[in-house]
């Protein structure tokens, strides 16, 4: 296994992909295509021969309208999933609110831990994270998925999340998690209106001027098909693309894709445009 740092992929300014492997069957964008774990490690390896720096492993769909699954089920989607991936040479980020599947997928090779509750679901997950020394990304998210679509209100959406992810901050240095290891997640879709995550994507810069890196994860959401023409998960790169180039352009450093090549191909013709 190749052993890296986190500091070591933020030297030098480059985006940093993170390419999705969703190990379910009720995913909004692959609909369980890698449910099976050979397709799951299959995929990741392609993801990161495409470019993807780190892998972010699931195995329980937080899209609206999901359903909780039991904690085993969980750990026994990823388990072998996470074993694998961790010798490829990328980093691997634990998709998961639940401490117990998180100290496994640790245990299995996982450097990241990915907590769509800002380590606010479980209990014990802030400990997990203190005691394994690991990179933790605090996301936003309004409500659990099972209902977070259903009339999410703000007061101020940009202002409210900022306001929410300066506590988690405070959190967790309160809780031995240095802010060196810490990475925000506005969290586009996770109980936001369409008017909201472009508020939120309009004001990237914002988030990114609290200090941590922020990772923005617009792939394939449903808010590119409200804005269009109600194209269906697949069809919505051109979409995705838009958005991650307006966060590169605003100074977002994570950048969680469906679509790594096609990305990273983006961002090359960008950046080359953009020392002209």
């Amino acid at each position: 296994m190749i052993k890296k740092k986190l500091g070591s992929l933020l030297l030098g300014g480059a985006p940093i992909l993170v390419g999705i492997v969703n190990v379910t069957p009720d995913s909004f964008s692959d609909g369980g295509r890698y449910l099976s774990h050979d397709r799951a490690i299959e995929h990741g390896v392609k993801l990161v021969h495409e470019g993807a720096q780190i892998l972010d492993i699931g195995g329980e769909s937080t899209r609206p309208g999901a359903q909780q699954i039991d904690v085993k089920e969980e750990i026994g989607r990823i388990l072998p999933v996470v074993k694998e991936l961790a010798k490829v040479g990328a980093f691997i980020s634990i998709d998961t609110r639940n401490s117990a599947t998180m100290e496994v997928a640790l245990g299995a090779g996982a450097h990241i831990i990915n907590d769509i509750s800002a380590l606010s679901y479980d209990p014990r997950s802030v400990s997990v994270v203190a005691d394994a020394g690991v990179p933790v990304v605090l996301m936003h998210s309004q409500g659990a998925p099972e209902s977070m679509q259903v009339n999410p209100i703000y007061n101020n959406v940009v202002e409210d999340i900022l306001q929410y992810l300066k506590e988690r901050i405070s959190f967790c240095e309160a809780s031995r998690i240095d802010e060196d290891r810490i990475i925000l997640d506005p969290g586009i879709g996770f109980g936001k209106t369409l008017e909201d995550n472009l508020l939120i994507i309009g004001n990237i810069k914002i988030f990114c001027d609290l200090g941590p890196p922020v990772l923005l994860g617009g792939s394939r959401k449903n808010f590119i098909a409200k804005i269009s023409r109600d194209e269906p998960p697949q069809d919505r790169l051109p979409g995705s693309l838009a958005t991650a180039l307006w966060g590169l352009s605003q100074g977002v450093r994570f950048f969680r894709v469906h679509d790594v090549k096609e990305t990273r191909q983006a961002f090359s013709v960008f950046q080359a445009l953009e020392k002209i």
